[in-house]
């Protein structure tokens, strides 16, 4: 049997997921400039690769939704032919 909220329980995942990314790469850079004694260049870092993070991870999660999409967009479209 299919659940019909597991859906909107993934994409909920998504947000949590973004926020965490975001928030420990620039956690991390902070930490990394309190250990060198660099001004904001390790935070500049982690917040990047958190963004870059978040973004891969989001297109990850959001893959199946767009595969299973086509999947339709074809099906119909070879039902109108």
């Amino acid at each position: 049997m299919r659940y019909s909220w597991l859906p909107a329980l993934s994409l909920l995942g998504v947000g949590f997921y973004t926020a965490a990314s975001i928030i420990l790469g620039t956690l991390g850079g902070r930490w990394l400039d309190g250990q060198l004694k660099t001004d904001t260049t390790w935070t500049i870092i982690g917040l990047v690769l958190g963004i870059i993070a978040a973004v891969f991870g989001t297109y990850r999660m959001f893959k199946p939704f767009i595969d299973s999409a086509k999947k339709t967009d074809n099906k119909k479209d070879k039902d109108n032919q």
